[in-house]
C-alpha cells in the first residue's frame, strides 16, 4: 500500500507513550555480495550504524560479508522514544530514510523486535519490489510506462536468420554459401577467406565441403562465433605474411550488428532482407513489462484477456465477480467494455482476439470494425457509405451483419452499400441497379426500386439471379482426383490446432468455413509462405507447422491477392501485365 510520510508518520505517532524504535533505511534485500561499497556511502554521509542480516553494527568497525550468501542491510537514520514534540524530528527522518532507499521505510521497535514495512510506492513487504501507481498508460505498450524496455512495446526483435544466410546449403563456403554483404568476396586474401581459412585451419574442416555436409558444430561456429576462443588470422602485407590474434563474432552476429550500427538506409534495407521477426526474449511476444503483466483481474493479467475471442472476453466480462466496492467502482468501466464487445460481436467479428494486429486484418474485418465503432458512437441524420461488406464473410456471420445495417438505419440514419451478396440486396429497403454491361457497355440505370420491383425488371440481369430464372451451372463432370498432392504436418498458426491436411495437386480446391476458422491462416501464411521459402527462396518466415511433404512436385509458387498492383504511383495494367513493352515496341516500328 502506498503512503505519504505524513500518513506514516501519523500510524508511528499511535504507538505507545515511550515506546523505543528506530527509522530504518533498507539499502539492500536479499542480495549476495560483500557490499563493501554500501558501507564506504554510509560512513561518508555521516551516517553512525546499520542494521546487517538483523544485527546492529558500527560503521567505524570494519564489516566483512560472505559473497556467497544473500544479505540484508538497512541503514539506521534515526533512534527516537515516543513523546512529546517529536513530529518534526520523525518527519525529517522518514524522509531521509525513504529517499535513502527508493521510498520504503522500516520502523523497528527493540522491546518487541518488529518490523513495520513503509512504502511511498506500491511494494511487496517481503521482497521491497516497488511499483508506480497503477494507471491506464500503465497498461499500454504504446506508452513508455507500459512497453517493454527490450523491445519498446513492439513484442519482437529482428534477427539474423540462418536459412536467409545460407539460402543454398548444397554450396560450400569456398563457392557462397555465405549469401551476405561483406561475406562474399572469396578472393585470396579477402577478409571473408582471410577469416574462413582461419576456421577451417583451426577446427580441422575443408571450405569445399557442402555447407549442408559440414558437422553440426562447425555450423554453430560459422553462425555464432568462436566466443573467447581465437582465430589466427593471416594476412599479406607489402613485405609478406602477418598474424594476429581475435576471436570470430559469427555471421548472425556480424549481421545484427552491423543492423545496429549502419547509418546507411540502403544497408539497413540489405541487412532486414537477412532478418525475420522473432518474440521479444524479455516479454515473449507479450509488449508490455512485466510489472504491467503481474497484475491481475478475475485471475487474467491484460494481455491474457486479450489473447481471448471477442465472444470469450465478452462472456468474462459478464461473468466477472467483484465485491460490492470494486462493483460501484468498475460499473461505469465495465458497462463501456461490454458495449463494445457487443459492437464486434454484432458484426460477426466473435471470432477475433483483442490483440490481433491490424496489418493481419482482411480488408473486409477492418471494414467491420470501423462499422462497429459506428454502431458505438449511437449517432442520428448520418449517411454511412460501405463497399462490399460481405466479403470474405461466411453465410452464418452475414445474417449478423445484415441486422447490424438494419440496427444503424433503425437509429436513424441512411446507409448506401455497395454490394454483390443476394442476402443483402434481398434484405435492402432499395435497390439501385447499375448496368446493363461492363466498361463502356454500362453507366445506366437498369432497374430501381424495392427488391420486388427489381426481380420482375426483365432487363435487370440481378434480378433474374435473384429470382432464380440465371444461375451458374454446376459442372457436369469432375477432374479425376490422383495420387499426386501436398501434406501439411501439425499446422498451428493463430486458431489451428495442430492439424494434419492433403491437398490434391492439378485440382480447383476450395478452402471454406466460417469467419475465423483458420483458413487464411492454413493457406497463406502456411501454405504459400512456406512453399515459397522452399522453391522461390522467398524471404518470408511461415506460420507454425512440422513439415510440408510433396513440395518437390511443385516448381513454384504464387500468391494472387488483392493488394495494389505495381511498386510505383506511375504502375498500371498495362506496365504490370508487360503489355506495355509490346504496344511501344509497336509505336517504334
Amino acid at each position: 500500500k502506498t503512503q505519504t510520510i505524513d500518513q506514516i508518520s501519523d500510524s508511528v505517532l499511535k504507538l505507545p507513550q515511550g515506546t523505543r524504535f528506530m527509522v530504518l533505511s533498507p539499502l539492500v534485500r536479499g542480495r549476495k555480495g560483500e557490499h563493501a561499497k554500501v558501507f564506504e556511502e554510509a560512513r561518508a554521509s555521516g551516517f553512525v550504524r546499520v542494521r546487517v542480516d538483523g544485527e546492529i553494527r558500527g560503521l567505524d568497525e570494519e564489516i566483512v560479508l560472505d559473497k556467497n550468501k544473500k544479505h540484508h542491510i538497512e541503514l539506521v537514520v534515526d533512534r527516537l522514544s515516543l513523546k512529546e514534540k517529536i513530529e518534526r524530528r520523525l518527519s525529517d527522518s522518514l524522509e531521509t530514510a525513504a529517499k535513502l532507499s527508493n521510498g520504503l521505510v522500516i520502523i523497528n521497535t527493540p522491546d518487541d523486535g518488529k518490523d513495520r514495512l513503509y512504502s511511498q510506492n506500491y511494494a511487496c513487504e517481503d521482497c521491497g519490489i516497488n511499483m508506480e501507481e497503477l494507471s491506464p498508460r500503465f497498461f499500454s505498450f504504446n506508452s513508455p510506462q507500459g512497453a517493454c524496455p527490450l523491445c519498446a512495446g513492439l513484442g519482437s526483435q529482428l534477427r539474423a536468420d540462418a536459412s536467409l544466410i545460407i539460402p543454398n546449403d548444397s554450396l560450400s563456403l569456398r563457392e557462397g554459401a555465405v549469401d551476405v554483404p561483406g561475406w562474399n568476396n572469396f578472393k585470396p586474401d579477402s577478409v571473408t577467406m582471410i577469416y574462413f581459412e582461419a576456421l577451417a585451419e583451426k577446427y580441422n574442416f575443408s571450405l569445399n565441403t557442402k555447407y549442408k555436409d559440414l558437422p553440426e558444430g562447425i555450423k554453430e561456429i560459422i553462425l555464432y562465433g568462436t566466443g573467447s576462443e581465437k582465430l589466427e588470422l593471416k594476412y599479406k602485407t607489402g613485405s609478406g605474411y602477418r598474424t594476429y590474434r581475435q576471436p570470430f563474432e559469427g555471421i548472425l552476429n556480424n549481421v545484427e550488428r552491423r543492423y545496429r550500427e549502419t547509418q546507411s538506409s540502403y544497408m539497413r534495407e540489405e541487412y532486414e532482407a537477412l532478418m525475420l521477426e522473432h518474440p521479444c526474449p524479455e516479454c515473449q511476444g507479450k509488449r508490455l513489462k512485466k510489472e504491467a503483466l503481474s497484475v491481475y483481474v478475475g485471475g487474467l493479467n491484460i494481455h491474457e484477456f486479450c489473447e481471448m475471442p471477442v465472444s470469450e472476453s465478452l462472456k468474462f466480462i459478464e461473468d466477472l465477480k467483484l465485491s460490492e466496492k470494486e462493483t460501484v467502482i468498475a460499473a461505469q468501466i465495465r458497462k463501456e467494455i461490454i458495449s463494445r464487445l457487443e459492437f464486434l460481436n454484432s458484426v460477426g467479428l466473435s471470432y477475433l482476439t483483442l490483440s490481433r494486429s491490424a496489418s493481419t486484418l482482411s480488408g473486409g474485418e477492418s471494414q467491420r470494425i470501423r462499422l462497429a465503432t459506428q454502431i458505438g458512437s449511437s449517432l442520428m441524420g448520418v449517411l454511412y457509405i460501405l463497399d462490399e461488406p460481405s466479403i470474405g464473410l461466411h453465410r452464418r456471420d452475414s445474417e449478423k451483419l445484415i441486422r447490424t445495417l438494419k440496427g444503424l438505419r433503425d437509429l436513424g440514419n441512411s446507409v448506401i452499400v455497395v454490394e454483390h451478396d443476394k442476402e443483402t440486396m434481398r434484405n435492402a429497403d432499395f435497390i439501385v441497379d447499375m448496368g446493363p454491361g461492363a466498361g463502356a457497355h454500362g453507366g445506366e440505370i437498369v432497374a430501381i426500386g424495392p427488391p420486388e420491383a427489381i426481380c420482375k425488371n426483365p432487363k435487370s440481369l440481378t434480378g433474374q439471379y435473384l429470382t432464380g430464372k440465371k444461375k451458374i451451372p454446376l459442372p457436369k463432370t469432375r477432374r479425376e482426383i490422383t495420387d499426386r498432392r501436398i501434406k501439411i504436418i501439425g499446422a498451428e498458426e493463430n486458431n489451428l490446432k495442430k492439424i494434419d491436411v492433403e491437398i490434391p495437386l492439378g485440382t480447383l480446391t476450395c478452402v471454406s468455413g466460417v469467419s475465423g476458422s483458420g483458413k487464411s491462416s492454413l493457406v497463406n501464411e502456411i501454405i504459400y509462405k512456406a512453399l515459397a521459402a522452399e522453391r522461390n527462396r522467398a524471404k518470408l518466415r511461415p506460420g507454425k507447422f512440422v513439415r510440408i511433404e510433396g513440395s518437390e512436385l511443385i516448381d513454384k509458387v504464387i500468391c494472387i491477392d488483392q493488394s495494389p498492383i505495381g511498386r510505383t504511383p506511375r504502375s498500371n495494367p498495362a506496365t504490370y501485365t508487360g503489355l506495355f513493352d509490346g504496344i511501344r515496341e509497336l509505336y517504334s516500328m
